[in-house]
């Protein structure tokens, strides 16, 4: 029998086809014969044996092992200016299915979950915002977002095959594929809630000549309502062969519509919190409640755009590029949340944060007391409909990205299921967040790089980021100190997170051809989304319709949401060119000898950091590894 040691502690694939490396990692032996899923093991979870758990709980060697912690938590000071001339730490890699020590996968998971949280609180705060809600309401929608991304997250993480499929059809990824609010859901979910605001569904003021929203939960909930009833537009493209997905659906769509959505997010949320505030107080009324920003009731209250503002939200914003200069490995992966905490430290001092909303806030979150009414908004079918689309697309992505800097196949039958089950278990996450009360969810990016930079890919790291996530949820004043951020402070960090989604879009986009069907696609579909963010108003004077037709009111609307939201109608003439525009004699040569950057070994997705060539063999990406993180 085993010792405890070699034992895994969570395993995906049985142990008579493992085998290690000359590196120490644990790697698949290659198998003849038997099912497509042989080679690689199929993906799924074992559960550990009582001399596992024993082991891991009551000895030095399963709490610590042989693991450099200094590598992690030690700041690596640059000796020169440029990657290639100082030399850097390495430490081992840690795989999907290798046994780990449990101090390492704790602090693993809470980089994790770190790298995430600003992202996670972000969403909800911008939604309470918009909708005018009480301190108490944005705690519980903050506490829900937390406390959804790491229930569902398990479920993307858990992979489990559908019965009576035969193992061809299966649910969740079995890779690292943490979830949380999404960020595409903002851009729609404005133009949602303005066009309930102009029609009269929720209360509005006009105070000195300011619009002033009153709190309006019945928005909300056909958000949650209408997100919940599109959920199934995901569930049944992820029976789609992921082959027919990545053709109707190239890097020159998806890459368009990530960095449009990027964009607008900056545009909309973070420099307009940089400078203050996203709210009534950005046009400076010379009086009134929201004369200074973020109102004149606030602890520190300054005009919209004064210096002050300015400096904080910068503070944050270079403590993350500092960060990236002489930060550990541990620090760099948790940059964003350190810069709100050093934004903090010096705002607090000062009497720029709110601390009502930490003192106020219960020791435990008792969720789903309050709840909003869920009901589906006609006008916001077809703009939900083309934002799980993109989510999906976007979820190809990060699973293609997950499993090559977690050393997985990028191609093959192991692969491709985890992309299936990785689409259904979105498109199912997505009408569990709605009954949940929260936003639709999708995969987060910033796990990928987190898995290349602490150089640990262990599902067990993941499960324990779930389990930190859904501690932060169940603590109320966890969510009271994000609550208490100054606006400059989160929007300093939320461009900076912002202008990162859209520099991933240009990531996808540079894994395409450029043809000149590639550019007129493009030029087409930017000319659409530019024009609709530069020239916000220009959709308020077309589909006018004032007649008593509720059906054809109801679609009107559903078109200005559409035009109205940048990433949405860019992504829509892009598709509607790339399946209609005829292919060049050029292209048709390219489209049968496709560059190796976009073949299925690449990985054409979100924050991955590194493109897996089809001629790059697994020791020359170590080495690479080994290098450069």
């Amino acid at each position: 029998m085993a010792s405890p040691s070699a034992v895994d502690y969570i395993s995906e694939q049985p142990k008579e086809i493992r085998q290690l490396d000359p590196r120490g990692r644990t790697e698949p032996a290659a198998v003849d014969g038997g099912d497509a899923f042989e080679e690689h093991g199929d993906g799924r979870v074992s559960l550990p044996t009582w001399a596992t758990v024993k082991h891991k709980l009551t000895t030095r060697d399963g709490w610590f092992g042989d693991y450099d912690f200094g590598y992690l938590c030690m700041p690596q000071l640059p000796c020169s200016f440029g990657r290639g001339k100082k030399e850097m730490r390495s430490a081992q890699f840690y795989g999907l299915n290798e046994s780990m020590p449990l101090m390492l996968a704790i602090i693993c998971g809470l980089q994790h979950a770190l790298a995430m949280l600003a992202g996670l609180i972000t969403p909800p705060i911008i939604f309470a915002g918009q909708l005018g809600f009480s301190g108490a309401r944005q705690n519980q929608m903050v506490a829900v977002s937390l406390l959804a991304s790491g229930i569902l997250s398990i479920v993307q993480m858990t992979r489990v095959p559908i019965p009576f499929t035969n193992k061809r059809y299966w649910l969740g990824t079995g890779l690292i594929t943490v979830v949380g609010t999404s960020f595409a859901t903002l851009s729609t979910a404005s133009a949602i809630f303005s066009a309930l605001y102009a029609d009269g569904t929720c209360p509005s003021t006009v105070v000195n000549g300011t619009v002033v929203r009153g709190a309006c939960p019945e928005a909300y909930g056909m958000l949650l309502g209408t997100s919940c009833l599109c959920s199934i537009l995901p569930m049944a493209m992820s029976f789609v062969p992921p082959r027919i997905l990545k053709r109707i659906f190239p890097p020159t769509v998806t890459g368009v519509v990530v960095l449009l959505i990027g964009a607008k997010l900056v545009g909309e949320s973070g420099a307009l919190n940089w400078m203050g505030g996203s709210g009534a107080c950005r046009s400076r009324p010379a009086e009134g409640l929201f004369a200074l920003c973020p109102s004149i009731n606030a602890p520190h209250p300054l005009p919209w755009g004064s210096a002050e503002f300015l400096g904080l939200g910068f503070l944050s914003f270079m403590t993350i590029i500092i960060i990236e200069f002489v930060g550990s490995p541990a620090m760099r992966s948790a940059s964003i949340i350190l810069g709100l905490a050093v934004g903090c430290l010096v705002a607090g001092p000062l009497g720029y944060i709110d601390s009502s909303s930490i003192r106020t806030a219960p020791a435990i979150t008792f969720l789903w007391v309050e709840t909003f009414p869920l009901k589906i908004y006609g006008p916001a079918i077809l703009p939900m409909l083309a934002v799980y689309i993109s989510l999906a697309m976007e979820a190809i992505g990060d699973v293609t990205a997950s499993s090559e800097a977690s050393r997985q196949p990028v191609k093959g039958a192991l692969f491709d299921s985890r992309i299936q089950g990785g689409v259904l278990a979105d498109g199912l996450n997505g009408l569990l967040s709605g009954l949940a009360m929260n936003a639709p969810v999708s995969i987060f990016a910033q796990n990928n790089g987190v898995i290349s930079v602490t150089r640990c890919g262990n599902r067990f790291a993941g499960y324990v980021c779930a389990c930190f996530l859904i501690l932060f949820g169940i603590l109320a004043k966890i969510s009271g100190v994000f609550l208490a951020i100054p606006n400059s402070v989160l929007g300093g960090v939320t461009t900076f997170l912002f202008a990162s989604v859209a520099v991933s879009g240009l990531k996808i986009l540079s894994t395409a051809s450029f043809s000149r069907r590639d550019r007129v696609i493009l030029a087409a579909a930017l000319s659409f989304g530019l024009t609709t963010m530069l020239v916000k108003d220009w959709t308020s004077y077309i589909f006018t319709y004032k007649g008593g037709n509720a059906a054809l009111k109801g679609f009107m609307n559903s078109l200005i949401i559409i035009l109205s939201t940048p990433f949405l109608i860019a992504g829509i003439i892009a598709s509607l060119l790339n399946a209609t525009l005829p292919l060049d004699a050029d292209d048709e040569d390219k489209a049968q000898h496709p560059p190796l950057l976009l073949d299925d070994d690449a990985t054409d997705s979100l924050e991955s950091g590194r493109h897996a060539g089809a001629a790059t063999s697994r020791s020359a990406r170590a080495d690479e590894d080994d290098k450069g993180l």
